[in-house]
């Protein structure tokens, strides 16, 4: 079993299983790097359940027994570590950019099944949008990208946004300003970053609002979170691809936009007349926000 399928099958039993079950369950989802590379003795302390119960999970999500969880997630990790020789090159012949293309449509139409999975997320994410003081985008290495668009389109909507990312502060000393009434979306694609967990932990100890954008259930950031958006991010060559992640940007803001109904209109229409500045944007026709 690949690790997808292992978290769908989570995902899709989660609310059958019994109390002690689903917490080993969501423990599995939300730290698979920590259960790749601790023993059962050790996870099963962090959990406060015995060894047999681990492995009679382990069973019940389809694997022969504890250690082949492990060694699945293992591999999981590895190769986002170590990329594989098709990861890197597409040396035999290969049309990269027809692979590009396929690649690309099937991460947004992944992404897209994700976001409308249970369209109640993206209500409540622009409920907690609407009563939240102020709006913290944080991301790191790439992940800054789809954060640094988040914040950008916050700010157009005439929302009080906070962009976080690595300068002359750390994530965790930035942390600190951040107030109860406020809320944090952290967008984490992979390698996930210790310091960026470590500041989300910091932030949801103040029962601050928190949301991830990231590929899979889990990433550590996640633990601490009350929404998690789920953005597919497969690329031949790099990394991780960006454009899942901001379609899940285009498609949330999209929808916030709409829900503040005039108070958002007047914010885009004021956008839109800047671009009549000549001071700024060269005048043609068919300027367009």
């Amino acid at each position: 079993m690949n690790v997808q399928r292992l978290e769908d099958r989570i995902r899709g039993k989660l609310n059958t299983f019994p109390s002690k079950t689903r917490r080993v369950a969501e423990y599995i989802l939300a730290n698979s790097s920590e259960i790749a590379f601790h023993s059962i003795s050790e996870t099963a302390e962090k959990l406060s359940v015995s060894r047999a119960q681990l492995v009679r999970v382990s069973r019940m999500l389809g694997f022969e027994g504890y250690a082949d969880l492990k060694n699945t997630l293992k591999k999981k990790l590895l190769t986002q570590v170590i990329p594989s020789s098709s990861k890197i090159g597409l040396e035999n012949g290969s049309d990269i950019i027809s692979e590009l293309c396929r690649l690309e449509q099937a991460n947004i139409s992944e992404t897209y099944k994700n976001l409308t999975l249970d369209k109640a997320m993206i209500n409540n994410f622009c409920d907690f949008i609407k009563n939240s003081d102020a709006i913290y985008c944080m991301g790191w290495g790439i992940s800054a990208l789809p954060a640094e668009w988040l914040y950008t389109r916050f700010t157009e909507l005439g929302l009080k946004s906070v962009l976080m990312r690595r300068g002359s502060l750390s994530l965790i000393e930035q942390a600190r300003g951040i107030k109860s009434n406020d809320m944090l979306i952290v967008c984490e694609l992979p390698s996930y970053v210790i310091e960026v967990t470590e500041a989300v932990k910091e932030i949801s100890s103040q029962n601050t609002c928190v949301v991830t954008i990231t590929d899979s259930p889990a990433a550590p950031v996640c633990t601490y979170s009350q929404l998690n958006f789920y953005a597919s991010d497969n690329s031949p060559i790099f990394g991780s691809s960006l454009i899942g992640s901001m379609f899940a940007v285009h498609v949330l803001t999209s929808v916030l936009a709409q829900k503040m109904g005039s108070a958002g209109k007047t914010a885009l229409e004021t956008q839109k007349e800047n671009l009549k500045d000549n001071r700024v944007y060269y005048p043609s026709y068919g300027l367009r926000y």
